[in-house]
């Protein structure tokens, strides 16, 4: 479908936003985007901490072998979509690690028109979902990436929570059909205008 490499880049604690990832990876597919990398942000904690967390330690055994990305990943795409926790309605610490990373790409021009997306997840429906959606967005735009959140461009925005930021979901939910729909409603929003600027 489209000449677009797409980034899906996350960092997953107890496994929701690797679920998010997953399904915007399958979306992805779908849309027939040319070349699709699923990413994840390195762990930072211990793995003696995260074993007082039976639910942590597991995702963190079970996608282990996923690749850990990169800046060069940033440099390589032409959209990515991220994916993170709430944290306190911030980026988890190890999120902000990674975009921390991204300086010498950014004072090169290199992040300018990368066209990104986000999604992320928190303990309740009030748990700071929008604030950290909006968290990141702050950095895309001195990063001078074009934000491709999916604000009401199709109705299964309303039916899934009606988050025009980018999905967002309670931790530990199971993904329905319509959540998987509103994903890849916003997954190709972002190849679509990631196209655009290419053509």
């Amino acid at each position: 479908m489209k000449d677009v490499k797409l980034a899906i880049i996350y960092y997953s604690s107890t496994g929701t936003n690797y679920k998010l990832s997953k399904a915007a990876e399958e979306a992805a597919k779908e849309l027939d985007v040319k070349e699709v990398k699923l990413l994840r942000i390195a762990e930072t904690v211990p793995e003696e901490i995260m074993e007082r967390n039976e639910d942590w330690i597991k995702n963190f055994k079970a996608t282990k072998d996923i690749p850990v990305a990169s800046a060069d990943d940033l440099e390589w795409a032409d959209a990515v979509i991220f994916s993170a926790p709430t944290r306190f309605g911030n980026l988890p610490s190890q999120f902000s690690s990674f975009i921390d990373t991204t300086g010498p790409l950014w004072q090169k021009g290199k992040l300018v028109n990368k066209v990104i997306s986000a999604m992320t997840s928190a303990g309740n429906p009030h748990g700071g979902q929008e604030a950290t959606l909006l968290s990141l967005y702050k950095s895309m735009m001195h990063w001078g990436a074009i934000i491709a959140n999916p604000g009401y461009s199709d109705p299964v925005i309303f039916e899934t929570g009606g988050n025009p930021y980018g999905f967002s979901t309670v931790g530990g939910s199971d993904l329905s059909e319509k959540d998987k729909e509103a994903i890849k409603v916003q997954v190709k929003r972002a190849v679509d205008i990631a196209a655009k600027i290419k053509a």
